[in-house]
């Protein structure tokens, strides 16, 4: 335009410049820089500029949008699956608002709550072997299950009601493994096991460690935990208090899973044992057709670690036994052990037993199949807790080890009828 026909006034020019040009000329600075510097002075520059050469490398990359650079702390959702699902059982989505039934198919993920009915039993298993066993009329929220791109593993969870038993695997150091509790967070170690109880309506809330080692954190304060210690608070409490409980016997016989077979009668005699505990005065032993123990057959003190207990019927049972102090004060309850006494009659026979190619989760291995109606099935000595009418079932182990492992299934029905498979698989 020519200055005649220039209008006055004030005239702006500009040029678009990006964060990334700017930074592209900056290094293109840096490495002519960088250059110069070696030539003039080529020995000092040499490990300066070969520790430089990986840094503008990443850092191009992060121009680029190719890479983060080390360190940011990505981090990954992860799944939790059922391994066990007995009675009633159902699960709310976190972006849902409806309640579905539990089922081995449905994940479990960050902000997933989970309900145990009466009569309901459901077993979890995170990513990082981390294991809840849900006991009846419990409900807990899952707060975080993640993974960072170090394979750093972040497990959370929420007892809002009821009673929850939990074990810790062997994991990766920087890894969480913590349970909450009515405002107290209880952080787990590796290889360790506990309980926890909340009763909101009688507030009463408790975290019992039965192994290993933990610590819990309440209003800015911190209580370091062992082998059977406990903390247990109210809400209007400051402070928790700590205490030292008594460990229960460990059951010995009958074994889990132990079939018991009476020649020729329709009952039997079963000897009942378990381990002796230092400070016990006495045990409580308790036997059940179902693995709640809302009806009992047996429920008995004894003063020895061992008893016979006559005359029980064909079928399957359950049996714990706790211990007690002086001050009658009873221990937890042991794990439960279940058996099944079979009349022994002509020779075994083999069952249908079919199994469907393993799936691999990580190292948990999803096994299904199918065998005949009314037959129980086990899996490396563990019980499939729940098998349909048509004799499908379904089950997840626990994490297994990295190699090669074998994984026997075991169908059995009342009328002594077996069949085993075994195979094997191979976890890199």
């Amino acid at each position: 335009m020519s200055s005649e026909n220039r209008k006055p006034g004030i005239h702006v020019k500009w040029k678009t410049v990006t964060y990334r040009s700017v930074a592209l000329l900056a290094l293109g600075a840096v490495v002519l820089l960088l250059i110069a510097v070696r030539i003039t002075f080529p020995q000092f520059a040499a490990s300066s500029v070969k520790a430089a050469n990986g840094l503008v490398s990443k850092v191009f990359e992060r121009i680029a949008g190719m890479a983060p650079l080390a360190g940011s702390g990505g981090v990954t959702a992860q799944q939790a699956h059922f391994t066990a699902l007995d009675g009633t059982v159902r699960v709310k989505k976190g972006n849902g608002n409806s309640w579905v039934p539990a089922d081995y198919n449905v994940p479990l993920e960050k902000g997933d709550v989970l309900q145990t009915g009466s009569e309901g039993m459901a077993k979890v298993v995170f990513n990082d072997g981390t294991s809840y066993t849900v006991k009846q009329d419990s409900l807990i929220v899952i707060e975080e299950n993640s993974a960072n791109d170090q394979q750093q593993t972040n497990v959370a969870v929420a007892v809002s009601t009821g009673t929850v038993d939990l074990s810790t695997a062997t994991y990766s150091q920087g890894s969480k493994s913590q349970v909450i509790v009515a405002g107290a967070t209880a952080s787990l170690s590796p290889e360790s096991a506990a309980q926890v109880h909340n009763d909101p309506k009688g507030d009463q809330h408790e975290i019992l460690l039965k192994k290993g080692s933990g610590e819990v954190t309440r209003n800015g304060e911190t209580v370091r935990l062992a082998d059977w210690e406990k903390v247990s608070f109210q809400g209007a409490q400051m402070h928790m208090e700590k205490a030292k409980e008594i460990g229960p016997p460990i059951p010995i016989s009958p074994a889990n899973m132990a079939p018991l077979f009476a020649s020729g009668e329709r009952t039997k005699d079963v000897e009942f044992a378990w381990t002796p505990m230092a400070n016990a005065v006495g045990y409580r032993l308790r036997i059940s057709r179902n693995p709640y123990f809302s009806s009992t057959l047996v429920d008995k003190k004894i003063n020895t670690a061992d008893v016979t207990v006559t005359s029980l019927g064909e079928g399957a049972y359950y049996w714990l036994v706790q211990s007690y102090d002086v001050a009658g004060k009873e221990s937890v309850e042991s794990e439960k052990n279940r058996f099944t006494i079979i009349s022994k009659g002509k020779q075994t026979e083999a069952i249908n037993l079919e199994l469907d190619p393993f799936v691999q989760h990580g190292h948990v291995i999803e096994v299904t199949g199918k065998t005949v109606n009314g037959a129980r099935v086990m899996v490396n000595g563990r019980e499939v807790p729940m098998i349909t009418t048509d004799g499908t079932f379904h089950y997840f182990t626990p994490p297994m080890p990295t190699g090669e492992s074998v994984i026997t299934v075991t169908a059995q029905t009342a009328q002594d009828g077996v069949n085993t498979q075994q195979k094997k698989i191979i976890l890199q």
